[in-house]
């Protein structure tokens, strides 16, 4: 395994080896020699192509960090900077995640997260050091100009949820992590 640095510091890729033999291939996909991070809840789901879900980050004290990773398919994988203070303030980070490239995306409290398929289905799975509690749910609105992410594929080819496109863009959010 390989932990790989991004241009906001705090958010890691990880690589994973495989090791091939005549039955298939095995494959170590988390240790904490590598994130010291205790993870508590693991969540899958499963989308078509275009599909986008997101921004999502669950308010402080419940703030989760994610480790991210596409059993099958591919998406483009986000995670957009939320800490007032930060020196990566409203920056984002993409990486496409597949069942090819097997990179998982580590997304740390204090950041949103969301993705959009990007082929014709996908199942990803993500490990949460903090369980889902629904009353600390938030968003940003997932095309929110200011932001800048570049989702690859065009919007009349995505399906987003009503609660996301009802989500506040960045500017219009009550700030909950700060530096």
């Amino acid at each position: 395994m390989k932990l790989i640095s991004t241009q906001i510091p705090e958010v890691k890729i990880l690589q994973t080896e495989q090791f091939f033999d005549k039955r298939g291939f095995f494959s170590e996909v988390f240790s904490k020699k590598f994130l010291d991070v205790s993870f508590v809840q693991d969540n899958e789901s499963y989308s078509t192509y275009g599909v986008l879900r997101g921004l999502h980050y669950q308010r402080p004290p419940f703030a989760q960090a994610k480790l991210v990773r596409c059993i099958k398919g591919s998406i483009l994988d986000v995670v957009v900077d939320i800490r007032k203070g930060s020196p990566t303030f409203r920056k984002n980070v993409s990486v496409v995640l597949s069942d090819e490239n097997r990179l998982q995306l580590f997304v740390p409290k204090g950041f949103a997260h969301g993705f959009v398929v990007l082929s014709p289905d996908a199942l990803v799975h993500y490990k949460c050091d903090e369980y889902y509690h629904p009353e600390a749910a938030e968003g940003i609105h997932p095309l929110d100009p200011s932001l800048g992410i570049d989702w690859i594929i065009t919007e009349t080819d995505m399906t987003i949820k009503d609660d996301d496109l009802r989500s506040p863009c960045l500017d219009d959010c009550t700030l909950h992590f700060n530096l």
